[in-house]
């Protein structure tokens, strides 16, 4: 499985829905796969920082981490680590700022 954050070119309707949790401070951070069915399965880990969901319309979450697997439940696995520990969210919020920076 190979973990990197560049993000697809795959639109966020084709995902489906594999973990979603609140974070402390408001917002949501979750884990969408594309469906099973091909090679390889890709999946991605992004966050939702707006509390409001009227705010949300028209913007696309940052996706801070993405992994290919086999299957839904190894993408799963190698992102979950991510997306449950609140520190390594705000870090890929961090780098995900610097590589807008950068661009």
């Amino acid at each position: 499985m190979t973990l990197w954050t560049s993000s697809f070119q795959t639109p966020m309707d084709d995902f489906v829905l594999l973990y979603s949790r609140e974070l402390p401070g408001g917002g949501v951070v979750t884990i969408e796969a594309l469906p099973e069915g091909s090679p390889s399965v890709q999946a991605r880990v992004s966050v939702e920082r707006r509390t409001d969901p009227k705010r949300r319309e028209g913007h696309v979450p940052p996706v801070i981490a993405e992994a290919r697997a086999s299957t839904q439940a190894s993408a799963f696995k190698e992102l979950y680590g991510i997306a449950a520990d609140n520190v390594a969210v705000a870090r890929g919020i961090i780098q995900w700022q610097a590589r807008r920076r950068s661009d």
